[in-house]
């Protein structure tokens, strides 16, 4: 295993409402003392642990529910990071020379990956997307190459799991039945939020079940649960929106009736603003895809970026049919 769609579409997933003192002692630096302990026990921890790193946070994400304690897990970029047009620094090529497996993708989603593997040597790297059928962008400059987004659907997302799973079996053998547990337990949460989305379609008229993005980052949810997209542009890139592909989302979000509108924490969300403000439809906030946030953050999980989405996407879609 191991081996070197503006009219276009935005994304419909509508789901159901988820929800529901003193002063220190001017001679001591305890922020340094607490940081040195904190250095030694992580490389206690780590110590004697082969390493494995992601392409992004979503990835380590699932990756380190798999692991477990048995691997170290990190991911190349950092929370936050726009993924599509990463650039490299030094020091993660330094970090990751000493990695002992990278995962990465695929389906042309890290356009850096191909050239910072080529920086190292004899690092082996699994593809995550393995088994999943691509689906083709419509139209524009990446017409005819695959939709790289397929772990926003919960579906696709235990092909991952499963994916991560095997790797980890080939890099670790004796650890086998660690992962095949830690991967039936996380598999078993996928399969409870792929449930919950099925049930909370059903409160939707399916004339109804559209969801307007910025970029095309669920036309596999939108495939596997039998939704409709509308987004400006299918894959996040260096430009910003044009007025073509806002004049686009406008004549589509009339035409169907769309009642609320929604964007990607990654990019700017001003052209979706304009499309709300053109049409009536609400701004319904910024949608999690690439990035998982920080701790404190509202999605510090995979499973977390599932359930929000799902949230906020379903809470501005039924609150509009209500008012329809």
């Amino acid at each position: 295993m191991f081996c070197g769609r503006g009219i276009v579409l935005a994304s419909s997933i509508v789901l159901g409402l988820w929800l529901a003192g003193c002063s220190a002692p001017e001679a001591t630096s305890p922020s340094t003392s607490e940081n040195t302990e904190a250095t030694a026990d992580r490389g206690a921890e780590t110590e004697g642990k082969k390493k494995v790193l992601t392409t992004f946070t979503v990835l380590a994400d699932i990756a380190q529910n798999v692991a477990g304690d048995k691997l170290v897990v990190e991911s190349i970029t950092r929370i936050g990071a726009e993924i599509h047009g990463y650039e490299p620094t030094p020091s993660d090529i330094t970090k990751a020379q000493d990695a002992d497996l990278i995962l990465y993708n695929g389906m042309g989603l890290e356009r850096w990956f191909e050239q910072f593997l080529g920086n190292l040597e004899d690092v082996p790297s699994v593809v995550l997307t393995e088994g999943i059928e691509p689906i083709p962008i419509a139209e524009g400059p990446y017409a005819d190459k695959p939709n790289p987004h397929a772990w926003m659907s919960p579906k696709n997302a235990i092909v991952y799991a499963n994916n991560i799973r095997q790797a980890f079996i080939e890099l670790d053998p004796e650890n086998a039945e660690t992962y095949n547990a830690n991967a039936e337990a996380y598999i078993e949460k996928l399969r409870a939020i792929d449930a919950q989305l099925e049930a909370d379609l059903e409160r939707v008229p399916e004339n109804q079940r559209y969801l307007v993005s910025c970029e095309g980052a669920f036309s596999y949810l939108a495939r596997d649960y039998d939704m409709k997209e509308i987004y400006m542009w299918p894959i996040n890139a260096e430009q910003q929106f044009t007025p073509k592909q806002v004049q686009g989302v406008i004549e589509a979000v009339k035409a169907n009736d769309v009642p609320t509108i929604f964007c990607e924490t990654t990019v700017s969300d001003e052209g979706q603003k304009q499309v709300a403000q053109s049409t009536g439809a609400r701004f319904g906030g910024n949608l999690y895809v690439d990035s998982l946030s920080t701790e404190d953050g509202p999605v510090p999980t995979f499973l977390d970026l599932l359930e929000y989405d799902a949230r906020i996407i379903s809470n501005g879609l039924l609150a509009g049919i209500g008012d329809n």
